[in-house]
């Protein structure tokens, strides 16, 4: 047994650190695996039971493991024990045994043909305990175990990806700080050229030297208050409003309770510059349309960005390009099973919907 267990971990193990093939990427080997567990598990034990009996009862034990082990290791360990709930967790985990035990032992006896055998006032009764309840702890410990560890190496994998990451964005950061003095005083100063009566102007080139001050000097943080993300979103809006027409509808909507928390800087940026680089250019009368909607419910914060487009749909580099690719990879790192993004082109609009979990 504790080389299958064994195996169990090296197969995990290769799936976290190399791409999984498709066999292993849709579970494929769990079955293999147990299989292999049901195959060791009747060559040892056929003989102690009786004739013809020994597939039934076998499988029977097998399953009765293997149910345990995935109910403790895709529901008591993440919603229970990663959630520091100790006692609770304990208290399940042993109640869990108990029962998948005893509801075993009396399934045993039927096929046994002898319902008595496992029945409390057995004789025995306490030699059943130790060759059933007993070795469940263990072997399903045993299980939990080589979870903890798959689940340790996919975090430190994780964080290490982070810090690659982030090292990598911060060396790309430093490259395109081109003497920030000498761009906001050359800003103030093609600002001051302007005419006075020109506040259109004026305000559009503030809002540009307002965004590029964010960028340079706010972001350099791992967290940056809610309030100045969608400030600069609405900058940028803004911006991009000078360029149209008519022709075109935009809005931005913020319920007023998208506040008091923060997220990771620039992150919400790239869905909105993708629906501006995107969005359909119709001259027959109908609309260009960018929507945008951010809003607060439940612990979460909705973000959603709708475009028209102009038909076909657009591939995978079309969708938005490096820019995209990069914030579901942020996403993928920063927010782990923390958040859900739906991006979907079809009907002749193109739509993000991103629910990010969040904290005060």
């Amino acid at each position: 047994m504790c080389n299958v267990f064994y195996g169990l971990y090296f197969v995990n193990l290769f799936c976290t650190m190399h791409n999984a093939p498709f066999f292993i990427k849709y579970k494929l080997h769990h079955v293999i695996i147990w299989m292999l567990v049901f195959g060791i598990w009747y060559n040892l034990r056929v003989q102690d039971y009786p004739p013809d009996k020994g597939f039934i009862i076998t499988l029977l034990k097998v399953t009765d493991l293997a149910l345990m082990i995935y109910i403790a290791n895709f529901l008591l360990v993440p919603h229970l024990l990663y959630k520091k709930r100790y006692f609770l967790f304990g208290l399940s985990y042993i109640v869990m045994i108990l029962l998948s035990s005893y509801s075993k032992m009396q399934i045993l006896g039927h096929i046994y043909n002898n319902p008595g055998l496992f029945a409390i006032n057995s004789v025995n009764f306490k030699a059943r305990i130790y060759d059933n309840i007993i070795p469940h702890f263990f072997l399903v410990t045993a299980g939990v175990a080589v979870k903890l560890v798959i689940d340790f190496i996919k975090t430190q994998q994780r964080l290490t990806e982070m810090a690659k990451e982030k090292a990598e964005t911060e060396l790309s950061f430093l490259k395109s700080q081109i003497n920030p003095h000498f761009l906001f005083n050359s800003i103030n100063s093609v600002y001051f050229l302007i005419n006075k009566e020109n506040e259109e102007a004026r305000n559009a080139l503030h809002k540009f030297s307002e965004m590029l001050r964010y960028q340079l000097y706010e972001c350099n943080g791992d967290k940056i208050p809610v309030e100045k993300e969608i400030t600069f979103l609405k900058d940028y809006v803004d911006l991009q409003k000078l360029r149209t027409d008519e022709q075109y509808k935009i809005e931005l909507n913020c319920s007023p309770d998208v506040k008091g928390f923060s997220i990771e800087p620039i992150l919400l940026i790239p869905f909105v510059e993708n629906s501006f680089k995107h969005i359909s250019h119709f001259a027959d009368g109908r609309k260009n349309e960018i929507k945008i909607d951010i809003s607060k419910q439940n612990g979460e914060m909705n973000f959603s960005v709708n475009n028209t487009t102009e038909g076909g749909v657009l591939n995978g580099k079309e969708q938005g390009g490096i820019g995209l690719v990069n914030v579901k990879r942020r996403l993928e790192l920063l927010y782990p099973g923390k958040h859900k993004l739906e991006i979907k082109n079809s009907n002749g609009y193109f739509d993000v919907n991103l629910k990010l979990q969040i904290s005060n």
